[in-house]
């Protein structure tokens, strides 16, 4: 049995799902959120320009024993198009900020997709039998006249080309004032959460005209307000626990039995500053972009810019493991900080089994970390390196003024325009999603059977 990450150093393939190469692209196709279903046998991305493409997990067949795995173009629709707010005189963006499957309950998939404003719930099913026959109608569907109608016959179903069908199901609005960036399906699979930067509500699936919120931090003068909320995610297996991050490094756990209004946490989970370590960019760097609970429930993972911290929610006071993504950009923070690319929001995922994270990082790098050996490695998306079963090899930045190796690529070198921001774990098998820009990368270990 190979750990995890030995097998995602060595043996990744590459499962190609770009338009031709060098195609040109537009800022509505950049990828804006990446997620695999309960099963992973659906894959469902979000783009700037309001779509959701959704992709289907191939069956392994006997005359090719080697395409399980592959994910082919399942279904496409328009999710969200662009609004105006006359009352505040405000655009709001068509870009899917966030999408979430409910479990499957019956033979049709349903899924969260939310923008700035407005979460929907769609209906993804299939056809593939018509009803013929009509006694009422002809082939056309036109009425018929009903004096040439003289006997009566039953309709019957009969085959059809598969034809998948996706429609809204509930619209959800006008619930927020700022910009949603969390939506989170509870383990009761009844009610969901959506937060933008001052407040988290709670929905019922069924009812859209209203929510009950959950969380509020804003104060009475705006003037006052010191952080506000990046991310938000129930607890896998309690219904009534969820956590939030801040802007200042904080997760807060609060328990809905508590309180009607979460404005109390129960737990506050914070590491101390380094007084000496202190600079401008401190609480920038420090603010978390994401937050997901392990699988088990038992551990918290974060972002931050610098860093992938994971927590024990049995232990506040510090973080049970803190891993470095790329320190190698702390003398660069003057110069990303005129960039913006300071104020990027990376995300982060667990593997099945809870032992391997993954996050991204630039220059279409991203990132894994093995909590059991403490190994980790750098590989690159690109189309360069990511031929169709191509195994790719691991990367390496070479700080300023350090030793490079052969291979090894320089700070000064590194492209912050393509920047791994999205990532996607399969919730069982050693299978990964990759946004790079417009581009979707999956890569799969060759020993996928052996591990599970």
């Amino acid at each position: 049995m190979l750990s995890p990450i030995q097998v995602l150093c060595s043996d990744i393939t590459t499962l190609s799902l770009e338009p031709e190469p060098f195609a040109s692209y537009t800022e509505a196709d950049i990828i804006s959120t990446v997620e695999f279903n309960h099963t992973g046998e659906l894959l469902a991305t979000g783009d700037k320009g309001g779509r959701v493409v959704i992709f289907q997990r191939e069956p392994e067949s006997k005359c090719e024993p080697f395409s399980q795995g592959e994910y082919n173009v399942y279904s496409t629709f328009q999710s969200h198009e662009p609004e105006f707010d006359y009352l505040k005189s405000l655009e709001i963006e068509e870009k899917i900020n966030k999408i979430r499957w409910l479990p499957q309950q019956n033979a049709a998939h349903f899924l969260l997709s939310t923008n700035d404003k407005t979460i929907k719930l769609w209906k993804v099913s299939e056809r593939d039998k018509r009803p013929e026959g009509y006694n009422l109608k002809d082939e056309e569907g036109r009425i018929k006249d009903l004096s040439t109608v003289t006997s009566l016959q039953v309709p019957v179903l009969m085959p059809m080309d598969l034809m998948v069908e996706v429609s809204p199901r509930r619209v959800f609005a006008n619930a927020h004032t700022y910009h949603v960036n969390s939506i989170s399906v509870n383990s009761d699979y009844q009610t969901y959460m959506s937060a933008d930067d001052l407040r988290i509500n709670l929905w019922h699936l069924d009812i859209t005209d209203r929510s009950f919120n959950i969380v509020d931090i804003k104060p009475a003068n705006m003037e006052d307000l010191t952080e506000v909320i990046t991310a938000a995610e129930f607890h896998p297996h309690h219904c009534n626990l969820f956590v939030y991050s801040s802007s200042k490094g904080t997760l807060r756990l609060c328990d809905m039995r508590e309180a009607a209004l979460c404005d109390k946490h129960s737990k506050l989970f914070e590491e101390p500053e380094d007084p000496s370590a202190r600079s401008f960019f401190s609480e920038i760097i420090s603010s978390v972009s994401d937050v997901k609970f392990s699988h088990s429930g038992r551990y918290l993972l974060t972002r931050d810019y610098l860093t992938a911290k994971v927590w024990d929610l049995n232990m506040e006071s510090k973080p049970l493991e803190t891993y470095q993504v790329h320190d190698y950009l702390r003398s660069k923070l003057c110069s990303l900080y005129e960039n913006d690319c300071i104020f990027d929001k990376f995300e982060c995922a667990w593997n099945g089994s809870d032992s391997v994270i993954m996050t991204g990082a630039y220059n279409n790098f991203f990132r894994m970390f093995d909590r059991n050996t403490k190994r980790d490695v750098t590989l690159e998306a690109s189309r360069e390196s990511s031929k169709p079963r191509a195994v790719l090899k691991p990367r390496r930045v070479c700080a300023a003024g350090g030793k490079r190796r052969k291979d090894d690529i320089s700070v000064d070198s590194l492209d912050f325009t393509k920047k791994i921001l999205h990532t996607a774990w399969h919730p069982t098998e050693n299978i990964i999603a990759i946004a790079a820009t417009n581009n979707l990368y999956i890569f799969q270990d060759k020993l996928n059977s052996e591990l599970h």
